[in-house]
């Protein structure tokens, strides 16, 4: 990766963003800085009272006066102390505050994303900015930055000194400054550059081993262990290859950090020594050059060690606010409009509703990001995208009502557009043309809070998290009661089994529910869904793993629960939606056909063709 050529304002760009972040602790920082400043001026204090020390007191024989020298050295190392220990439990402890709020504002900026936003993005790319990147930022706010400041003041206190002392002496001691300068500048760049590699393969590297964790059943039945190893092998080259190139650069800039040291400190010998034996120069004079100079490359050697966390926690810092300033959360009215009572009635109106999930490749003469930005831009518009070959168009002008109370049902093949139907149903997406209406009321002028609270949803693949069996149906929803709980397991007979389970609702179920059946894992998603009384049920494949008992059971569960609330129904097994008010055949993104099973089956259309496989494939069973 080249390194940019604007490089300043970026970085003046990130400072300021690292401002923010310490803004709420500015009097914390403000305090730590005293401390830091403070022990800056005392260290280069020391040199200045053992010249003294020689002049004016160990050549002149006066006892009293070195003790008293003496004493205000150790008074001196007392308060350095003092200050370094409560700068340093000041420092880390705005560094973990900061790190703590850094860390929930990434997590609560990718909990507010749209689907869209998680479909282009990896999963292990999100983990490391939460996780490895937040935590290297942590490191350079909670020490680094506070360290290169004091480390920094003591450079200006040391100069300051020498110049007092003697000003020829400080101006040769100080020749090697523009060549230090020069060689920081030059090893920050090419650090820099480095470290941003280096983040981008940790990413990597996250994301192909989250993935292949998740997904090893598919790898071991396949038997794709040693391609998949070699895959990994190959990332991994790559992180340790970046790496090793950090390594480089730090380890030469330490070396020659030491040979300007070297060469500062010769120069200061050479013309102090000349200069104290024409006896134009104190030897205590010369002595604390000496000790100034080493002390000088002292902080800069400490800058050395700082840079690898500096230059870390900037590729950590331009990754974050990357992902903190891509904001593809769902956009809501500014003046919404709230549904009568606080619940819906549940009519569910689509009018002429096109969607696509991406633009076809760009034609020549039309760049990617204007297709890019008339992609977006289209979501939040109405009416703005036109039927135009050039979207690969997975919705067409679909528009169906389904009455309160009614159950509307999906089908048609795989890739048609039934799942879509939901997603945009719940806002996950956006529709580029057409409306949505709840009771009425568009969608997007709804407060999206309130129109998912009127949804209870159950999709076919199952989610749940690590936790108790009471924990994954409410959520951790403290206001729901155990009572209400156990009314909705029972309503589609999933008390059955959990009350079997050896501490029922309180039983962990181990990561994504590794220790529950699948039809197990779909009926706790079922009660997830009915616990909060939704106006609305949307069920994508939601008895598809369930066997032919339990089916039956929560079939008989649903025509009792159905009373009052709407149900939208995906299903690829015709016979779970015999009993839809309506049933919509779907076909290439468009309705081909509408009505009752009957009335389908009587038309004799793309229905019942599908009715007629799906028999003829279980007579063949």
């Amino acid at each position: 990766m080249a390194e940019p050529k604007t490089r300043l304002p970026v970085d003046r760009t990130l400072i300021r963003k690292l401002g923010a972040v310490l803004w709420p602790y500015r009097w914390w920082v403000g305090l730590a800085l005293i401390l830091t400043f403070g022990a800056a001026f005392l260290g280069p204090l020391r040199p200045r009272l053992i010249q003294v020390a020689i002049d004016g007191y160990i050549t002149e024989g006066d006892a009293p006066g070195l003790f008293r020298i003496v004493g205000w050295l150790a008074l001196i190392l007392a308060g350095e102390g003092l200050f370094a220990f409560t700068r340093g439990y000041l420092t880390q402890w705005i560094g973990q505050k900061t790190l703590y709020d850094l860390r929930v504002r990434v997590f609560r900026h990718i909990e507010r994303q749209r689907l869209g936003f998680f479909d282009k993005t990896p999963i292990g790319t999100l983990i490391t900015r939460a996780t490895s990147d937040v935590e290297a930022l942590g490191d350079f706010l909670s020490n680094a930055l506070v360290t290169v400041l004091g480390d920094l003041a003591r450079l200006v206190f040391i100069m300051a000194f020498m110049l007092s002392l003697n000003v020829e002496l400080g101006l040769v001691a100080l020749l090697s400054l523009p060549v230090m300068i020069f060689a920081t500048e030059f090893f920050r760049r090419k650090m820099r550059v480095a470290f941003r590699e280096t983040r981008k393969q940790v990413a990597r590297l996250n994301a192909f081993v989250q993935e292949h964790v998740s997904g090893m059943s598919v790898v071991q039945i396949f038997g794709r262990e040693p391609e998949e190893q070699r895959r990994f092998e190959a990332i991994n080259a790559d992180h340790r290859d970046a790496h090793i190139k950090t390594i480089w650069w730090f380890a030469l800039f330490y070396p020659v950090v030491d040979l300007i040291a070297s060469a500062a400190l010769g120069l200061v010998l050479w013309y102090g020594g000349t200069e104290a034996m024409r006896e134009a120069l104190t030897v205590g004079t010369l002595i604390a050059f000496i000790q100034y100079v080493r002390m000088f490359f002292e902080p800069v050697r400490n800058l050395s060690d700082q840079l690898t966390t500096l230059q870390s926690a900037l590729a950590a810092s331009e990754r974050i606010f990357g992902l903190l300033d891509d904001d593809q959360s769902v956009e809501e009215s500014e003046t919404p409009t709230h549904l009568p009572g606080g619940r819906a009635r549940g009519r569910i109106t689509f009018e002429d509703v096109w969607f696509a999930y991406e633009r076809l490749p760009a034609e020549e003469g039309e760049s990617k990001e204007g297709a890019d930005a008339s992609l977006n831009g289209a979501s939040g518009a109405r009416g703005v995208a036109t039927q135009s070959p050039d979207w690969n168009w997975v919705l067409k002008g679909v528009s169906f009502d389904a009455e309160p109370g009614s159950t509307l049902a999906l089908v048609g093949h795989t890739g048609s557009g039934k799942t879509t139907v939901l997603s945009l149903l719940l806002r996950f997406y956006e529709p580029q043309r057409g409306r949505i209406l709840v009771d009425g009321i568009d969608v997007r002028e709804l407060p999206l809070a309130e129109l998912r609270r009127q949804v209870g949803l159950v999709l076919q693949d199952v989610f749940l998290f690590s936790g108790t069996i009471a924990e994954n149906i409410t959520l951790g929803d403290p206001d729901v009661p155990r009572q209400r709980l156990r009314e909705a397991a029972a309503a589609v007979g999933a008390d059955h089994f959990i009350e079997r389970l050896p501490l029922a609702y309180d039983q962990e179920v181990g990561e994504r529910g590794a220790s529950l059946s699948l039809g197990q894992r779909q009926l706790l998603a079922f009660v997830r869904s009915l616990v909060y009384n939704p106006a609305v049920l949307v069920l994508d494949e939601a008895t598809s793993s369930v066997d032919t008992e339990t089916e039956e059971a929560v079939q008989s569960a649903l025509d009792t629960l159905m009373d009052g609330r709407t149900a939208v129904a995906v299903a690829h097994r015709l016979s779970t939606v015999q009993h839809a008010d309506q049933i919509l055949v779907l076909h290439r993104g468009e309705v081909r056909e509408r009505g009752t099973h009957q009335t389908l089956l009587a038309q004799g259309g793309l229905y019942r063709r599908l009715y007629e496989l799906q028999y003829a494939e279980q007579e063949a069973a």
